[in-house]
């Protein structure tokens, strides 16, 4: 993702890194590329302006650190700016009421009905015991009661519809009336948008705003909309006062530029991001990993997140021992392979490391996993454990009982030793602490 104002970005650190010192002409030099790449970017105006007008009177009034180079000090300039102007701190949500109500907005086809879901799922994740309502109060698009009430069984959260309503204040009334008779915690009301804003949209959402007091009014913005979302998202804000937004659509090649322009525009943090089409691939936004993204430092806060949620620390210390002491073994491979897969794509997690980016080129493709399940599962315990030397008649025998080919099975072990490389040089848990907490960007 951010892929062009990511490069930009890097490539002044390389630009300064051989200036001796930070003077007021590479700094103006500096500062008028970060512009750019900010409106490339689709960064607003106004807000590229101001920003750059920071960088350019900190980065001239800073005196130089003895342990940086001046290129660093810089990008850490730069860093630290974007984390304020995107928010500062994570902005999740404050769960009061009985129940609390969250009501979702925005423009069609910037993924609504899909967010409902996605923050239901996130939700109960979070808070387990929560019993949660959808209410499906989009009836002006075609299917989207149908899409929400699939997606909500796919969830196992109930999905308020009222057939043959054609009123969605009445929908959202009623939904909340129920939420609160049946002692549900969370409402989650889904709304309809329009191709473009118009005063029917707003009224309507005027009126269901009114209907439901919701705790939260949450502004789904699609990433790839560029200026055009600070826009749209001002004028929901004028008109209804959201209390945040979500970015979608930030798993693709967006420019990214809505992220750091929307806050700035409304005064209202971002507090979640769609990263993936998965019902899983939701997460609270935060601005310093944001920021690392922007500037090409990886992704070590989520990483350390889905590490956190998906492998147990006590396998993890015993996979590090047998990493560390070289007898990693194809039964490891395979359980290893199985946790990072539950964290998401390997193209995705290997983004989020820093100075990683080399490793993309790894020789396995996502759909493989069966193939690779079958073959492993197809040797002896000998061979498991890499006792016995895969000799051509080992892996002819081994493709024969896999169902696969010779081929196939002088894949896996090209990749299993890349991957004996790969984990030996990713950072453990102690090292991504040590990068989230003691870095010099923090």
């Amino acid at each position: 993702m951010l892929g062009t104002l990511t490069d930009k970005m890097t490539a002044l650190l390389s630009k300064l890194g051989g200036a001796r010192k930070l003077t007021e002409a590479n700094i103006a030099e500096a500062v008028s590329e970060v512009r750019l790449a900010l409106l490339e970017a689709d960064v607003s105006y106004s807000v590229a302006k101001q920003l750059v007008k920071q960088i350019k009177e900190k980065a001239v009034g800073d005196t130089l650190i003895k342990s940086v180079t001046p290129g660093q000090q810089f990008i850490k300039i730069v860093h630290e700016e974007l984390v304020a102007l995107m928010g500062g701190d994570e902005a999740g949500i404050e769960l009061k009421g009985a129940p609390t109500v969250i009501m979702l907005c925005g423009l069609q086809g910037a993924g609504k009905t899909t967010q409902c879901a996605k923050l239901a799922r996130y939700l109960l994740k979070e808070h387990g015991t929560k019993k949660i309502l959808i209410a499906a109060c989009d009836l002006q698009r075609p299917a989207a009661v149908q899409q929400l009430s699939l997606l909500g069984e796919q969830i196992g959260v109930p999905v308020y519809v009222e057939s043959g309503q054609l009123n969605p204040v009445v929908v959202a009334k009623n939904a909340f009336l129920k939420a609160k008779s049946d002692g549900y915690d969370i409402l989650i009301i889904d709304t309809a948008g329009r191709l473009h804003i118009d005063e029917a949209l707003m009224s309507q959402l005027e009126e269901i705003k009114k209907a439901t007091s919701p705790h939260e009014v949450l502004f789904v913005a699609n990433a790839t909309t560029g200026q055009d979302a600070v826009n749209i998202a001002t004028e929901f804000n004028r008109r209804i006062a959201i209390t945040g937004s979500i970015l979608t659509m930030l798993d693709g090649n967006t420019r990214g530029g809505a992220a750091i322009s929307i806050r700035e525009a409304t005064g209202k943090p971002l507090k979640f991001e769609g990263i993936g089409e998965k019902i899983d691939d939701i997460q609270i936004f935060n601005p310093t990993s944001m920021a690392d993204r922007i500037l090409g430092m990886g992704d070590t806060i989520n990483l350390v997140k889905k590490a956190k949620e998906h492998i147990d620390e006590e396998d993890a210390k015993e996979l590090d021992k047998k990493i560390r002491s070289a007898t990693f073994t194809y039964e490891d491979y395979l359980k290893q392979i199985q946790s990072i897969r539950k964290m998401g794509s390997l193209k995705a997690l290997l983004g989020m490391l820093p100075g990683m980016s080399a490793l993309k080129e790894l020789d396995i493709q996502e759909n493989e996993f069966f193939s690779i399940a079958a073959i492993i599962q197809s040797m002896t315990v000998g061979e498991r454990t890499s006792k016995d030397k895969l000799s051509v008649p080992r892996r002819k025998r081994i493709a024969k009982g896999s169902g696969t080919s010779i081929e196939d099975v002088n894949k896996l072990v090209k990749s299993f030793e890349q991957a004996q490389q790969f984990f030996k040089k990713m950072p453990n848990k102690k090292q991504l602490e040590k990068m989230m907490g003691g870095s010099q960007w923090r």
